[in-house]
């Protein structure tokens, strides 16, 4: 019996010399935790699933792989899903809520940051009306609690 081996066309493709790391539980429970606190903010917001991933612009199936812990979003996603569930990205990693709400209004954003820039004295200014603003918003909403509780 007469064997012919033909040379290749194409070469071997290289070894990679990087190691190959293996999933660890801590990295299934990892993403299991990012996708139960996904799956809460949605549910909080009363939406379904379907309705999560048309307003991420993917397919419900790639949806539901993150819910289920299958998979991670990606990081345009997860900036994305942290706007529509007002949250933060910190949070739904870690889980560690931040001491004070995120701002989302980035008119007020820059208007603070440009206060920074302000001698000490109009800083204290722009702060103690803010406060007194604030202070305005509880009393009159606690006035009207009372009044609601009289009725």
């Amino acid at each position: 019996m007469l064997v012919v081996t033909m040379p290749r066309s194409t070469p071997r493709p290289h070894r990679s010399t990087t190691p190959v790391t293996k999933p660890t539980a801590d990295d299934f429970d990892l993403k299991k935790s990012i996708g139960m606190r996904i799956a809460a903010l949605r549910n909080q917001h009363g939406w379904m699933l379907k309705e999560m991933a048309a307003k991420l612009d993917v397919g419900f199936s790639v949806y539901t792989k993150w819910e289920y812990g299958l998979h991670v979003p990606p990081v345009d996603k997860l900036i994305q899903l942290t706007e529509l569930l007002q949250t933060t990205v910190d949070f739904l990693l870690t889980g560690n809520r931040t001491e004070g709400k995120p701002l989302h209004n980035t008119r007020l954003l820059e208007r603070l940051h440009a206060l920074e820039s302000l001698p000490s004295e109009d800083m204290e200014a722009a702060i103690a009306v803010l406060d007194g603003l604030v202070v305005r918003h509880e009393v009159e909403a606690s006035v009207n609690r009372r009044a609601a509780r009289k009725k």
